[in-house]
């Protein structure tokens, strides 16, 4: 990959505008194609600063061995994108590995884990306007809500006015909403059902049209009682690395029959499995997300 890298490095310092060229010429595709499924590669980690993979705080500050990973897990049948901040979907791009691919774009947050402002969630990377000027195809943005702080005011109000423009875009933004509070100076998210129906049920009424709003959701025990609580298309996130895969995996099938939930949204537990295996474990995904058979709508 050494010469990819160079010319990486090239691009980036002789030709900068080709970066916008190559994204507005690449191959694009439907969101959801025949099965109505996607399966997503989370690589927006570094950006906020979660670094961490098991014992390695800076597993994933490696940015070339990150790079490999990705160019082999989008390299998989059955995966159907990307979601990233502007720097990885860039490095991506000059390598020419994202043709007929969903490409989200990460909004990103201010709020980096630890940080004394850490529910300030204000946005610090693609904004609406800049992801359909580059032909990309979704927004994601984290919404966090703590009732005991004032700076959750300030990050509804600004997810409300990307799911306005974006939708005045035509564009589909994904909000993944957490009921939050700090324990012990820690900002934690409650992973409860009667949480996280509250959090979709706010997260479901910003902005002036929901027409193209989608959700990121936990897989949370009573996962049918969540579901049950919008109508609007659902991605699962990927699930807490260190837990064992076989349970995460477990935990995917149960929830991909669920009415509404349409793929998966996963990192660290496809980019660094714990065998090393990356193709492997995409793979084993890749065939839970796409075999899946949605119950019935009531």
């Amino acid at each position: 990959m050494s010469d990819t890298y160079e010319q990486i490095r090239q691009v980036r310092l002789h030709e900068p505008e080709r970066i916008g060229e190559l994204a507005r010429r690449r191959s694009t595709r439907p969101i959801a194609r025949d099965d109505g499924r996607l399966l997503l590669i989370a690589a927006d980690h570094p950006a906020r600063g979660a670094l961490r993979v098991g014992s390695d705080s800076t597993a994933m500050g490696d940015r070339y061995d990150l790079l490999d990973r990705l160019a082999i897990a989008l390299s998989c049948p059955g995966v159907d994108g990307l979601l990233a901040t502007p720097d990885i979907v860039e490095d991506l791009l000059i390598m020419g590995v994202l043709d007929d691919k969903v490409i989200a774009g990460s909004m990103n947050r201010a709020g980096l884990p630890g940080a004394v402002f850490e529910l300030d969630d204000r946005v610090t990377a693609y904004t609406p306007g800049a992801l359909s000027r580059s032909g990309l195809d979704f927004g994601k943005v984290l919404l966090r809500i703590d009732l005991q702080d004032p700076d959750t005011a300030r990050t509804l109000e600004t997810v409300g006015r990307l799911v306005s423009e974006s939708a005045a875009l035509q564009l589909p933004i994904m909000i993944e909403p957490f009921m939050s509070r700090r324990r012990n100076g820690v900002v934690v998210n409650e992973l409860t059902a009667d949480a996280m129906v509250q959090a979709v049920s706010i997260a479901a009424g910003l902005g002036d049209t929901s027409a193209y709003t989608w959700l990121k959701l936990p897989v949370v025990p009573d996962m049918e009682k969540v579901m049950a609580a919008t109508t609007l298309p659902v991605l699962l996130l990927g699930g807490d690395p260190d837990s064992g895969a076989d349970d995460i995996y477990r935990a995917w099938e149960d929830a991909l029959v669920l009415p509404g939930v349409r793929g998966v949204v996963a990192g660290r537990r496809l980019l660094y499995p714990e065998n090393g295996r990356v193709a492997d474990a995409v793979a084993t995904a890749a065939g839970i997300v796409h075999s899946a058979t949605p119950a019935v709508a009531r």
